[in-house]
């Protein structure tokens, strides 16, 4: 053996799974390093600058639910690709590749379970497939959600992150949005709550429906949340727009949604806001 080789073998390596790759998190927003742990105890937010980076379904109801424990709702059996969709790839290998890469059937799910106690309905977006984009499959989704809840009798929550309409459906994207909200006016007449919490980014056709007609709306801190894009409207009114504009926080200075609040006392506002906006008869059943 070399003294090269003896070198090379006396050097301790750490093992793949605790790599630099694997132990270091790096902030999008301040570029700060965190350890990965640090970084998933304080619910994938940095501790540096308090930037929310996006999660998924998992991630989510493990944060929301008690105990981590919740009840997958089936996926709705819908007609895919009904106008045959192609661009670049046909419409079909696009929900492929995107079913391998997110273990989704599509870009919201929903599950049942508790929140201190209480029985809800929890939907979560999620932006990492297809951007989150509302099709045929999100709308069965919302509507399976909400009769959900009502059967329950419980609160619906929904977690928003998209960029809007599936462009691949057409026209039958844009029909989600008056079907589900048919499906909210529904579960109002049960008298039952429906909250929103807007994350980041909610934007196009899926604003301009379910994601702002919530009996209280939450967004997250920095959470781009608009219709059209700013450049969009810059150039279509001439003006320059304000710092900040269309983030949660301006929003809420504007009155447009009524809280922001950090993930890591989302849980327990959640909850706060099921315990008053639920009837007592409901809780009991």
């Amino acid at each position: 053996m070399s003294w090269l080789s003896r070198v090379r073998n006396g050097i301790p390596f750490l093992p793949k799974r605790q790599s630099a790759e694997n132990l270091w998190h790096k902030c999008q927003k301040c570029g700060s390093m965190v350890f990965v742990k640090e970084w998933e105890e304080n619910y994938s937010v940095c501790p540096r600058c308090n930037f929310h980076d996006r999660i998924g379904p998992t991630k989510r109801f493990q944060q929301i639910f008690d105990a981590a424990q919740y009840e997958l709702l089936p996926a709705p059996e819908v007609r895919e690709d009904p106008l045959r969709f192609r661009d670049t790839k046909r419409y079909t290998d696009r929900l492929k590749t995107a079913r391998a890469a997110n273990d989704e059937r599509d870009a919201l799910v929903n599950a049942r379970g508790r929140i201190d106690g209480h029985k809800v309905v929890v939907g979560v977006q999620d932006f990492a497939f297809m951007g989150g984009s509302m099709g045929i499959a999100v709308g069965a989704t919302i509507v399976g959600g909400i009769r959900a809840a009502i059967a329950d009798g419980c609160p619906y929550i929904l977690f928003t992150a998209a960029g809007g309409a599936r462009m691949q459906e057409g026209i039958l994207s844009l029909m989600q949005m008056p079907r589900t909200t048919v499906a909210l006016q529904e579960l109002k007449e049960a008298g039952l709550p429906y909250i929103v919490v807007l994350t980041d980014p909610t934007t196009g056709g899926v604003t301009a429906s379910y994601a702002m007609l919530g009996d209280v709306q939450i967004a997250e801190p920095g959470a781009l949340i608009g219709f059209a894009g700013q450049r969009v409207i810059e150039q279509t009114i001439r003006e320059r727009l304000p710092e900040g504009f269309q983030r949660a926080e301006y929003l809420l200075e504007h009155g447009m949604i009524d809280m922001v609040v950090s993930r890591g006392d989302l849980r327990e506002k959640l909850a706060l806001l099921v315990s008053y906006l639920t009837p007592e008869t409901m809780e009991a059943a």
